[in-house]
This record gives C-alpha cells, structure tokens and sequence, in this order.
C-alpha cells in the first residue's frame, strides 16, 4: 500500500479547453507527490493523452433544462462523495464546474476550489459559496485575487499562473499538416499574412470582432488572410465572411486535434476574447514564436504582455480593473481595449475598438521589425511558464493541506 496522499482532480470533462488541460498536466505533475485521481463527468470526446493516469468516470453527463442541470448538480455530488469515502481522499482540488459537486460533496479530505474566469466572477452567489465551503480557492491571475479581496473580502486565495509545456507545444507546431487553409498559397507568395486565432465559437471569444477588424485589414493588405480554430457551429461566421466578399480569405475550419501545427503556419496570432482566466491559447501562441496581439479583457492578457513595470503602472493608473482605452504596446506583445460581449454580427456595424484592433494588425504586417521583436520576445515570455515552476508552487500549496 502506497504511503502516498491521495489527491482527486475533479473536471467535467476532457474534451478541450485550458483548464482541461491544467487538469491532466496537474495529473502527471503530481504523480511523484500523491495518487492522482482524475474524476470526469463524462468519458465522451476525451481529447488530451490520459495513458497512465487513473480516470474515473462517475457518467453524470450535461443535461438540457433548469431542472435538470440543477439535479445533475446533485447527483454528481452524491456520486463524487462516495469515490471521495472509496479512496480515502486527502485534497480534492476542482475545475470549472465541477466546482459545485467538490463543495457539495464536502469531505473526507479538503477542499479546494479554482476560479479560472472572469465569468466565473460574474456569478456573486457561486464566489461566496465556493469561498464559504472551500478550504482555499485558487485562481490563475493575479486580478482575479484583487477581486476576491477588494469585492469579496476574502484573503484566503492564492494565484497560480498555468503550465506551459514550451517543449510539447513547438514539437507538436513543427507536424506537418495537409489541410492548413491558405499554406500553398503562402508557399507560392510570401507576402500572404496569415492571422490566427484558437477558440471556440462562444461569446467570450468575442470571433465576430476579429472577424470585422480583419475585414479591414485585408481592404488595406488584400494578402492578408484569416484563420479560427475551434469547435463549434460557425455557419454563421462563414456566412458573414460570404457577406463581407471575403469567404477566400477567412477559414472556420472547426476543432484540430492538434491546432499548434496550424498556427505554426501563420505569422500574427489575435486573442479577442472579451473574457478569460488565464488564456491558454495565448501562452501557447507565444511558444510558438508568434507576435501576439490581445484585447485587454478583465483578466489575464495583460499580466502576460506586459512587463512587471507596465503591469503595476497600468493597475495603480486603472484601480478598478478596466480595460485600457488606446493601444499599449507591452514588453511582450500588443494589448488593445476591450471589445465587448455583445454579440453583433452586423457587418455594417463596426465599433471604434474594432478599428483599433485592426490599425494593430496592419501596424504588425507594415512593421516588420516590430513583428520580428515581439516573435523574439514571444519565446522568452513563453519560457516564464515552465511547468517546473508551476510544478513547484501547485506542490508547495497542496503540501499546506496534507
């Protein structure tokens, strides 16, 4: 018998998503310290390597209707509080949603809940409760804990910056791919300039603001082309982009299996979103040496583009978190105001930011030395996140609850 703490992960699934991935790197992180235990809601679509790694599927999958999620609540509870009595759990740590079966289900061992988005402290209810009934909740930026504090008066949070495996990501970037959407056009002209983004087709990537600010970029760089990857519908997309006379320009290709090879391809990557933790996607774009352009949504974005200076200078002249109003270019990439969250895919309709985020881009492809420094500077920003680092402190805060 293993002398060994036992530590359960909990996450609804492993489909896709940064905190998914978080999850499973936690895992294989945490292997040498504890028994890991990853409890998922739903074995469907599991899209990340879990090969030696304990899963265990308590099959509570989502439901459609009020009534029926808020069941599903409960039943993922009362099943997770039998695996926690099963395995004798040390520390069960959450992710996402499964936040609320971690606190409902109480002990034995402790409780430790993440917030991880800015939506997340959109709910008032949910952050009380999970400060209420958690041990200790961790966030993944540093604004996130202003904002327990300032709004929630709680001070017993501690941030923690997610891995990034630089190695994994540059070797899966550098496979080749076949159906990259504009690669043979670029490799017969190389003024082509491809634009990237990863994200699902959500409201909080904030897609039909790229879309629109890349309709003017290519109207003043016509080589300029655009892709987005990320599961989802977007018929509606491919059908603003028919509208806007662009649809051989901008590519919706939907979910890759491994979108770091795509973006490999491309020679600007842009975060949109106009809600985030810590975005992922944007860590992963710095590793693979790309200039990053990102709008400065609540959290996240900014602790990563700017440097320590710029970052303290920003928040003493903003206190209260908003977003920047022009331009800002950071030590290690370029932040832009907040776009918004409403949804408005009327092409006629195109706001002031959106025109900034494009006068960005155009500003990237004209500056060639810019774009050269930020890919520069992407790879030693993208180095700061090693998943040593992380492995140290997310060690360092379980050790306090053994």
């Amino acid at each position: 018998m293993s002398d060994k703490k036992n530590l359960l992960l909990l996450c609804p699934m492993l489909h896709q998503g940064g905190f998914e991935r978080v999850c499973v790197t936690t895992a294989r992180l945490m292997q040498e310290f504890y028994n890991v235990y990853i409890v998922i809601f739903s074995s469907k679509d599991i899209n990340y390597d879990v090969t030696g790694l304990n899963v265990i599927d308590i099959n509570v999958p989502s439901e459609k209707g009020l009534v029926k999620k808020v069941l599903n609540v409960f039943k993922r509870a009362n099943k997770i509080k039998k695996v926690k009595k099963e395995l004798n759990c040390d520390i069960a740590y959450s992710f996402g949603s499964a936040n609320y079966s971690n606190v409902l289900s109480g002990g034995p061992g402790r409780v430790l809940t993440g917030l991880r988005c800015q939506t997340d402290m959109e709910k008032p209810r949910q952050v009380r409760l999970f400060c209420k009934k958690s041990d200790q909740v961790l966030s993944c930026s540093k604004e996130i804990l202003r904002q327990l504090k300032s709004d929630y008066n709680y001070d017993k949070s501690t941030y923690i910056y997610n891995p990034l495996d630089v190695n994994e990501i540059r070797t899966k970037g550098a496979q080749p791919v076949e159906d990259a959407p504009f690669a043979a056009e670029k490799e017969k002209d190389s003024d082509i300039i491809i634009i990237s983004n990863m994200g699902r087709n959500d409201y909080i990537k904030g897609n039909w603001h790229l879309v629109k600010a890349f309709n003017l970029v290519q109207k003043e760089y016509p080589k300029a082309r655009l892709q987005i990857f990320g599961s989802g519908d977007w018929s509606a997309y491919k059908k603003m982009a028919e509208e806007m006379g662009i649809a051989d320009k901008a590519a919706f290709p939907g979910l890759r299996k491994n979108p770091f090879a795509y973006v490999s391809g491309s020679d600007i990557y842009v975060c949109s979103s106009n809600h985030e933790g810590f975005p992922n996607a944007v860590l992963e774009a710095l590793a693979l040496n790309k200039p990053v352009i990102s709008a400065d949504c609540k959290t996240g974005p900014r602790e990563i583009l700017l440097s320590d200076e710029q970052y303290q200078e920003l928040i003493t002249r903003k206190p209260n978190g908003s977003s920047v109003t022009e331009p800002v270019l950071g030590e290690y990439g370029i932040l832009v105001p907040d776009m918004g969250e409403q949804v408005d895919m009327d092409i006629t309709h195109v706001t002031p930011e959106e025109e900034i985020l494009a006068q960005q881009i155009l500003r990237l492809i004209r500056d060639k030395e810019l774009a050269a420094k930020y890919s520069e500077k992407a790879a030693s920003r993208a180095l700061f996140y090693a998943p040593d680092k992380y492995k140290d402190s997310i060690h360092e805060i379980l050790k306090r609850y053994e």
